[in-house]
């Protein structure tokens, strides 16, 4: 049976803290063979990128949200929903546009990670959850995050959380081919979490001050 590779989070250079030009990150994708990428930067959203897409690469319109308590991912958007709001209002915009509610990166490996929830945050708003993200390459709890979308019951996810070209496609879904969003959701049910960690040294070189040098040479 076909499958495709689905990378469910990724950066471009329209995220503040990204150095990864959205042509650029198609490439990479391509020559990985990721079928499907979700853009999901932060507080932002692609909204005209048919002009630069001429590759059979699917792509799911997103955005990485702060909250007033941590980040959430809304997948299958049609429009940009502001920072700020407490995640029950976010997610609530999120579904205003038959979006799907995604948590990413629940339970880091570091507590001084930027956007992640404070563990009560998490079980107040568990069952507004659709996909929990288990796999992140920039670092993540997956033991941890696997027991929380375990225990209530939620879909599970992956992304590479890329922020530079060489991350896109280190962590995905492999799942069967979707039409829509209900479909998407059926398939990710019987899909498999592919996990590459981002090796930490190149974390260390292409740190945000690094690709926010290099936003200044390059256009998005």
């Amino acid at each position: 049976m076909t499958r495709i590779k689905v990378d469910l989070h990724v950066h471009t250079s329209l995220s503040y803290d990204a150095f990864n030009p959205f042509k650029m990150a198609l490439k990479i994708a391509e020559l990985r063979g990721i079928g499907c990428i979700a853009i999901t930067d932060h507080n932002d959203m692609i909204i005209d990128y048919k002009d630069l897409l001429n590759k059979p690469l699917r792509i799911i319109l997103g955005e990485e949200i702060m909250t007033s308590e941590g980040e959430i991912i809304g997948l299958f958007l049609s429009s940009r929903i502001e920072p700020g709001l407490s995640p029950e209002k976010t997610i609530e915009e999120i579904r205003k546009q038959g979006g799907l509610v995604y948590l990413p990166h629940p339970f880091s490996e570091t507590k001084k990670r930027r956007g992640i929830f404070p563990i009560n945050t998490l079980h107040r708003i568990a069952k507004c959850i659709d996909i929990v993200e288990v796999m992140n390459s920039r670092g993540i709890d997956m033991k941890a995050s696997i027991e929380f979308a375990q225990r209530y019951e939620l879909l599970m996810g992956a992304g590479s959380d890329a922020h530079t070209p060489l991350e896109v496609g280190n962590a995905y879904v492999e799942m069967e081919p979707f039409l829509g969003k209900e479909d998407f959701l059926d398939k990710l049910k019987r899909g498999k979490i592919r996990d590459k960690f981002t090796p930490k040294w190149y974390r260390m070189l292409s740190n945000r001050f690094v690709r926010k040098g290099l936003r200044s040479l390059v256009s998005f």
